[in-house]
């Protein structure tokens, strides 16, 4: 499936939803939008809190309350419930309303808002998806250990050889879909969290026919606050990646469309 060539997100950012989940981001967040804005004035964010214990809540409230433009939303979740679940609720919200690209965007300012034009232009020109890389030319990473290198490249050249794509960074979390790609794939059966939320994504959007892309992009380690990645988040990626990758070779043998489970 490829869709058409046509601009379906402003020079601005109009009709673009950026969707930003949250949890004890209270020095970030502010910042973040900030920038975000500068680079793109009417793009519109969806703060999506997971009930932060450091006021990352209240504050997204008020800086909702202050924007005399109406383009900063708050929504609320009882719990911390993943990076998978604030996703999800995020493209629920989105797609009640009339946006046509939802961005994923991480509150600590590894991702620059002032490179979203890049997944925005590849957008207009007719990708489905497109994924900010750190790992094709003019991409980069700064100030990661190189511990955290290691486990992402490993992790990315692992899911490439499982599922047999030919994507360099399925794991980042720096995207654009287009709208037609989430009404179409089954967000409701999506359970994965954290960082194969992002694999899993990618996986359904290929495996329904839709065009994919990546474009460079600078990922900068945060400055403020901690990680939220965990040992059993990698596990869960190792684990289902193996198995969809699998499933994809033998259905493929039987003539038949993979399904992700």
């Amino acid at each position: 499936m490829t869709t058409e060539a046509t601009s379906v997100v402003g020079p601005s950012g109009e009709g673009a939803l950026v969707i930003i989940p949250t949890y004890n981001e209270l020095e970030n967040l502010p910042l973040i939008i900030g920038r975000l804005h500068a680079a793109m004035p009417a793009a519109h964010v969806l703060v999506v809190d997971d009930n932060s214990p450091d006021g990352t809540g209240p504050l997204a409230d008020q800086l909702a309350v202050d924007d005399s433009d109406k383009r900063i939303f708050v929504l609320h979740r009882t719990e911390k419930n993943g990076l998978g679940g604030a996703y999800l609720a995020g493209f629920e919200w989105g797609l009640a309303r009339e946006y046509t690209v939802f961005i994923e965007m991480d509150a600590d300012g590894s991702h620059a808002p002032e490179q979203l034009h890049r997944l925005l232009d590849r957008i207009n020109s007719g990708a489905d998806m497109v994924a900010g890389s750190r790992y094709i030319p003019g991409g980069s990473v700064v100030n990661w250990p190189w511990h955290r290198q290691f486990i992402s490249r490993g992790g990315n050249i692992y899911s490439r050889l499982a599922l047999g794509v030919k994507f360099h960074d399925i794991t980042g979390g720096y995207r654009a879909y287009r709208r037609a790609v989430l009404e179409k794939i089954d967000l409701g059966s999506v359970e994965s969290h954290g960082y194969c939320f992002q694999i899993d994504l990618a996986w359904r959007t290929m495996l329904a026919g839709f065009t994919v892309a990546e474009v460079p992009i600078t990922f900068t380690e945060r400055e403020y606050g901690e990680s939220k990645m965990s040992g059993g988040i990698f596990q869960e990626a190792f684990v289902k990646v193996g198995r969809w990758g699998m499933a994809h070779r033998v259905a493929r043998l039987q003539g038949r469309a993979a399904k992700i489970r």
